[in-house]
């Protein structure tokens, strides 16, 4: 039965049809077989003629003996046009019950699930034959609209927290700025008054760019492309140079090496990574490049250490967020942390912050990479 159940459909409906219908014949042959023997039993209209030449009148049945032989003549006839097509209606009805009730069950719990907006359950693997293989298709459907959904639910739930972030982070210098124009149009207004205006003008500018900046790079697709490790080397130490002019640094990386990744990420996240660890470092950066090599994945490893004072508490449990910054930081908006866990998510890697027991904070991007 199991072997049945794995067969394609179009040999188990022949199989089964031609099983059903031997069967039939042979229940057929033994119905007419039966009636034969049994109308042998009742005598007949006729007579016997002998070797000799000598007749003999047979014995005439009585009504009743020829209303039984009439019937067992009309079974016969029954027999041979029924049980043939009732052999390929019960196929039929095996097919149905082996091959097609549950494959459709399945599909249409299914569907009404989805329909249901439900994707919570899990289609079962029902068979090995075509719709077994659609069942198998459905779920893997299923799988991808719901990691589809998931996604929209986070891609929503973390627009409405950046909405919420903007809101909360515009309310205070939109006050000040009602303040100062009130200020003005009272007349009380000077040089400062002025100058807070301007300024607070200029942070609402950046901080809407900082805003779009990542719905942005929300959008951003990956293109992978050959690269040298030697020219990733050159550019780290070169965006160091240019980011940290007064600090120490120093940059490692392996032997010379090509891998396909996407540069214009690994540079955004590299100069923000370099430029966060140079606003906080004391006096020195260490920049680290290596790749690791797996079975099943490979991955570039980009660390940045500084000798500052570390990562706050708060951002190594939560992880970087859109708009947080320190108290005492009131131009930056905390921007490249969040930005470069998001691109190293779209490169299959993550980012990890860290503080060093002997001070200091670690920066580490993880790029998907091919060798």
């Amino acid at each position: 039965m199991e072997r049945l159940k794995n067969m394609g459909l179009r040999r188990s409906f022949f199989l089964l049809s031609v099983l059903c219908l031997a069967g039939a014949l042979l229940l057929t042959y033994g119905v007419y077989q039966t009636c034969a023997r049994v109308a042998d039993r009742y005598p007949t209209y006729g007579v016997v003629i002998t070797s000799d030449g000598m007749v003999t009148s047979m014995e005439v049945p009585t009504p009743e003996q020829e209303r039984v032989r009439e019937l067992l003549g009309r079974i016969q006839i029954l027999a041979v046009l029924i049980i043939p097509v009732s052999g390929l209606g019960l196929a039929g009805i095996l097919f149905y019950r082996l091959k097609l009730r549950t494959p459709i069950a399945v599909l249409n719990n299914g569907t009404e699930r989805i329909r249901m907006h439900d994707l919570d359950f899990s289609i079962p693997e029902v068979s090995a034959d075509e719709l077994g293989q659609i069942c198998a298709a459905f779920e893997t459907m299923r799988g991808e609209l719901m990691r589809t959904n998931q996604e929209l639910w986070r891609q929503a739930e973390e627009r409405r927290r950046l909405n919420a972030a903007f809101a909360h982070d515009l309310r205070n210098p939109v006050t000040v700025l009602k303040g100062t124009v009130k200020m003005l149009r009272q007349g009380n207004g000077d040089a400062q008054a002025l100058e807070r205006l301007e300024t607070y003008t200029l942070r609402i500018e950046q901080y809407v760019e900082a805003m779009g900046s990542i719905q942005r790079l929300e959008q951003m697709p990956v293109h992978f492309k050959t690269i040298n490790t030697d020219l990733l080397r050159d550019e780290l130490l070169e965006t160091a140079k240019l980011l940290a002019p007064s600090h120490e640094v120093s940059v490692t990386a392996p032997d010379a090496a090509d891998m396909e990744l996407d540069h214009g990420i690994f540079l955004t996240v590299a100069e923000n990574l370099i430029g966060n660890a140079a606003r906080y470092a004391g006096g020195r950066l260490e920049i680290c490049l290596r790749i690791t090599q797996a079975s099943d994945e490979n991955r570039l490893i980009l660390s940045v250490c500084d000798d500052g004072v570390g990562f706050p508490q708060e951002l190594l449990r939560n992880g970087p967020k859109p708009f947080g910054r320190k108290e005492a930081d009131a131009v930056h908006f905390g921007i490249g942390l969040y930005s470069s866990q998001m691109l190293c998510a779209k490169h299959g890697g993550e980012l990890l912050l860290k503080n060093r027991p002997e001070g200091g904070a670690v920066a580490t991007a993880v790029f998907g990479i091919r060798l």
